[in-house]
């Protein structure tokens, strides 16, 4: 299983796609594919889960990657505007007070 070439646990997306792709067509249960693939049971269920949410097979309220993409980008999106909006008061009341001068 491949990683990226930082120090932290994350695998590429072609990564978890073959893992997940082997524990489907596998017979051994996902704890043992996780065993043999060095990668966390926990972390391939995860992933296992979220392919299955990806091609409807989930549950209704759970969200498709493309889907949490879309949120997190709204997110930022938001945080964004309100900074925007946050500065533009301040400069409203700057201008306002420099008026009353």
């Amino acid at each position: 299983m491949s990683k990226k070439s930082n120090t932290s646990k994350r695998y590429t997306t072609e990564s978890k796609r073959d893992a997940v792709a082997l524990a489907l067509s596998s017979d051994k249960t996902v704890t043992e594919v996780a065993r043999d693939l060095g990668v966390s049971p926990e972390g391939l269920r995860g992933w296992v889960k979220q392919a299955k949410v990806d091609r409807g097979e989930g549950s209704a309220v759970a969200l498709t990657s493309a889907e949490r993409e879309e949120l997190a980008q709204l997110r930022r999106k938001v945080r964004e505007l309100e900074k925007t909006v946050d500065i533009l008061g301040k400069a409203t009341a700057f201008f306002a007070q420099d008026k009353m001068r």
